[in-house]
């Protein structure tokens, strides 16, 4: 086990700026919404959280493997139930389902690719969080 920590404070109704280690951004609404635009909204962090792990846990998988991955486009589209949000209602499941589309440019094979996508599934802890919490998640590995 390791121990992780982020801060944040509170600077307006929608603007938090965030410290995790050394790093400092800002979670923020969009102007449309009441926000600053200052960075991505709380729910956007957590796709942009999903992206960025899918490429490191790929990589690492990739790497177990002995296989190359070359560079990763991550497309993250996502079905939102926003009646959580706007206080509608109680929403168990808001990420309803996302869907993942990865493009590797990488001198890999087709079978090589189906087993470092296997491994992700298993080893990538965002993807492990949000299916968990009920999401359905569609992930389509792809080479270039």
């Amino acid at each position: 086990m390791v121990k992780l920590q982020a801060a944040g404070e509170g600077l307006s109704h929608s603007r938090a700026d965030i410290t995790v280690r050394d790093l400092s951004f800002s979670i923020d609404e969009p102007v449309v919404r009441g926000g600053t635009n200052l960075g991505p909204a709380p729910t956007e962090a957590a796709l942009a959280a999903l992206a960025g792990c899918t490429n490191v846990i790929g990589h690492k998988c990739a790497g177990k493997l002995g296989v190359d991955l070359g560079h990763l486009k991550i497309e993250i589209s996502c079905a939102f139930d926003r009646r959580g949000v706007t206080l509608t209602e109680e929403i168990d499941v808001p990420f309803v389902e996302l869907r993942q589309v990865v493009t590797c440019d990488g001198p890999l094979t087709e079978a090589d690719l189906r087993n470092v996508a296997t491994d992700v599934a298993k080893y990538c802890p965002l993807s492990k969080l949000f299916e968990q919490a009920g999401t359905l998640i569609r992930t389509d590995w792809q080479k270039a």
